[in-house]
């Protein structure tokens, strides 16, 4: 044992490092995800947490190229059941670990993690701390209780990004001709509608999926005023996911107040946390979140479920939504919003990730109807 988890209420869990060596802190949570370790580690999202994966086998394909959904890994430290050294992936390019300690992540194998994760489900996702340089249960307990809780906390400002840049990469064909290309996407067909991102701590196949729809992408600080916005002469405007509580990124939902029915909008995640606090509504902290690829989703008009990706710690109250706001999806596990669209205005929002297309592709449609709501704009 040279590592250790210890929780806010005391509860501890020990094991080996494969990280870098040193001591974080942040939310524990877990995710239910088979596979995709990548993607997590790399999801903006998850910054100021530390994640726990279900399930028991992680880096046994490695890291590559083409996964990553931002620059560089975001999770305050990473914690699995049984890490894998040896990896086998045509498209790998290092180990796990090898990433982890090129970034400075903490990270702790050999966690009994089926009982973490029963401990979270039933007490709620709680502050705690991974460390390497201290083994003691009681000085980390305390410094678990001395972090920042969730709630309030405003992590947008620490993932967006500096300045206004242009995103052109379409998804493309991830085969084995594409290792030896540049950058293993493709570039797609001319810019039909232009769209002006707002990055909260935006993942990049969310920019893929929109240059997919033929988009030519603008992608903004989240701080980027409506009057920016505009002058820009948008087509539409896209709300990302991010990491944080929604309440506390004011300046986002009065921005998002100002553009509502100005032009058509199209959020994500807490995007979608934010068009709730926009059109009047008020957001809740979830006991531990949704985090994982097979989430079942109800769209209300259809009746069609679908399998979702999803990674969010708070909700919209449904009862806080005013009149001229419909509720579109359900999740089946607890009954909590994760679609909203405006009656009256060209803007709709969704709780989960569209774009991931976790095996299947069952929620690609949004960004059809996000399409459709800019060719009706023009008219």
């Amino acid at each position: 044992m040279d590592a250790i988890l210890v929780l806010e209420d005391g509860r501890s869990f020990t094991g080996r490092s494969f990280g870098a060596p040193g001591e974080r802190q942040g939310e524990v949570v877990f995710n239910t995800g088979m596979t995709g370790y990548q993607e997590v580690l790399t999801d903006p999202s998850y910054s100021g947490q530390l994640v726990v994966m279900t399930a028991p086998h992680i880096g046994n394909t490695g890291v590559n190229d083409f996964d990553p959904e931002s620059f560089k890994p975001q999770v305050a430290g990473f914690i699995v059941r049984a890490y894998s050294e040896g990896y086998s992936s045509w498209r790998a390019r290092s180990s796990f670990s090898q990433i982890l300690r090129e970034h400075n992540i903490v990270a702790i194998t050999d966690v009994d993690t089926r009982a973490l994760t029963r401990h979270i489900r039933s007490a709620g996702a709680m502050r705690g701390i991974v460390s390497t340089v201290d083994l003691d249960v009681a000085r980390l307990t305390a410094k678990a209780r001395a972090a920042s809780p969730m709630e309030g906390l405003d992590l947008t400002r620490l993932v967006t990004c500096d300045e206004a840049y242009h995103w052109a990469e379409g998804s493309g064909e991830f085969t084995p001709r594409d290792w030896s290309s540049e950058s293993g996407v493709t570039v797609a067909a001319p810019a039909r509608f232009h769209v002006v991102a707002y990055d909260f701590g935006l993942k990049r196949t969310i920019l893929r999926r929109l240059v997919d729809q033929g988009c030519k992408v603008t992608v903004v600080p989240g701080t980027t005023s409506a009057e920016e916005t505009l002058a820009m002469q948008p087509d539409g405007v896209f709300y990302s996911n991010g990491p944080g509580d929604p309440a506390a990124t004011v300046y986002a939902f009065e921005t998002l107040k100002q553009l509502l029915g100005r032009v058509p909008v199209f959020g994500i995640c807490l995007g979608h946390q934010l068009m709730g606090l926009a059109v009047g509504g008020r957001t809740f902290k979830l006991p531990f979140g949704h985090h994982g690829i097979n989430h079942p989703v109800r769209h209300l008009p259809s009746g069609r479920v679908e399998i979702t990706s999803q990674n969010h710690g708070f909700a919209v109250d449904p009862d806080s939504l005013p009149a001229d706001v419909e509720i579109t999806h359900i999740n089946l596990n607890d009954q909590t919003v994760e679609g909203l669209r405006c009656r009256n205005l060209p803007a709709f929002s969704v709780q989960y990730h569209p774009e991931a297309g976790p095996g299947p592709h069952d929620a690609t449609y949004l960004f059809d109807e996000f399409t459709r709501l800019m060719q009706e704009a023009r008219r």
